[in-house]
């Protein structure tokens, strides 16, 4: 098994951070669950373009969908970082946590900013998996990441907000009861800031759906279970504004960091599937008498993807531990999303050429891994705006767009 970085300098204690015994335990008790969920499972859902629906149960049961919820609404009230481990695992047992991991991330939303009524209401459900909130709201076809330029609009009506729009890469819409969703409340041209008119609202998907709200399913070059969604006088109740309107940009942005650290652990345990595939099938691929790692040009590319993956777990567990300990990480977030992203595609790439043919293979599921790993350039944000992030907020470079 391909080892992990054990610690991190934290800037902030100049201290090693290691993981605590709880975070060890949990990676072996996923490893142990996802032992019942081999490569067929896998290959076949892929084949099928279904939902897993008994891994998702069997992470929920567990508990591990529950890890960010504290411990008074029935979940573990653990860290980014723990959250980030069982990701992290999954995805190097060769799973996909792609199928649950934004009731992780959007969750803090509800958490961080809704009332206490509205956390006793649902956060016990999420825990208990009797509801599953899944499906976040955001993208739109004409805005992409300029999230700024959303048109979907909610218009105050008495007691209910009226949505219309259209949303779209709404992954698991069709399999979550409740989904997060970010609509302009004041018109762009009435704010006196740019980040302001924008409300997030928690939409019972169960009570919609038929009555404004209509799913679509997009077929795409993975089992991702996504979707586009439209609103037609879909009227949401007002108790289910999350905090104050007009501040809900702001409200996703913690959400935003998180997600970008959790999908750059599942990028690490990508990284670490493919290493460990590669190298093992080169110690034991024979051709010309000698095991084709030994060559140098098939032996130094899966060191090189070995190097650029631990080096890219370090920023992971630094972006988790400044998330947890509440300071600043956008930079860090979007460094992690960046480098993991990169080292999974360089170690998938490097994977699939050590393999040859046999990559190809549906079998090896080295070709699944390889086109599920792609997503990560683009998603949940392009490679291209975080270096334009980093450029503008961290370098001080002109604005590039």
């Amino acid at each position: 098994m391909v080892a992990t970085a054990m610690e991190v300098i934290d800037p902030a204690a100049g201290q090693p951070l290691e993981d605590s015994d709880d975070i060890r335990q949990i990676r072996e008790a996923v490893r142990a669950l996802c032992a019942d969920y081999p490569g067929e499972y896998w290959r076949q859902k892929d084949r099928e373009r279904q939902y897993p629906t008994e891994f998702v149960r069997a992470l929920t049961e567990a508990g591990f969908l529950a890890v960010l919820i504290p411990e008074e609404y029935g979940g573990s009230g653990l860290g980014t970082g723990a959250a980030a481990a069982i990701l992290e695992e999954i995805h190097a047992s060769g799973g996909n946590g792609a199928a649950c991991h934004a009731q992780m991330y959007i969750m803090g939303t509800i958490l961080r900013h809704g009332s206490a009524e509205q956390k006793r209401e649902w956060l016990p459900g999420i825990a208990r998996g009797d509801l599953r909130l899944q499906a976040f709201g955001v993208t739109e076809p004409t805005s992409g990441t300029n999230t700024l330029g959303l048109k979907t609009v909610a218009v105050r009506d008495g007691d209910h907000y009226v949505v219309n729009g259209q949303k779209v890469w709404t992954s698991r819409a069709e399999h979550s009861d409740l989904m997060l969703l970010l609509a302009r409340t004041t018109p762009a041209d009435q704010v006196e800031k740019r980040t302001d008119g924008l409300s997030v609202f928690v939409v019972d998907m169960r009570e919609a759906l038929g009555n404004g709200l209509t799913i679509r399913p997009i077929r795409t070059m993975i089992n991702h279970s996504t979707t586009e969604v439209f609103f037609d006088d879909m009227r949401v109740p007002a108790g289910n504004l999350i905090g104050a309107e007009g501040k809900g940009f702001r409200y996703i942005l913690d959400g935003m960091n998180a997600e970008r650290i959790v999908v750059a652990a599942e990028c690490i345990g990508d990284a670490r599937w493919f290493v460990e595939r590669a190298s093992g099938y080169a110690k034991e691929r024979v051709v010309f008498g000698r095991p084709i790692g030994q060559n140098q040009g098939v032996q130094f590319p899966i060191a090189r993807a070995y190097a650029e993956m631990r080096a890219a777990e370090l920023m992971v567990r630094q972006a988790a531990a400044l998330f947890d300990n509440g300071r600043p990480c956008g930079a860090e977030a979007n460094m992690a999303k960046h480098l993991a992203a990169e080292a999974a595609w360089h170690a998938a790439d490097t994977c699939i050429q050590t393999f040859g043919g046999f990559g190809m293979a549906e079998e090896y599921d080295v070709e699944r891994k390889f086109r599920e790993t792609r997503l990560y350039q683009i998603a949940p944000i392009s490679t291209n705006l975080i270096l334009s992030y980093l450029g503008e907020h961290v370098l001080g470079m002109p604005r590039s767009y």
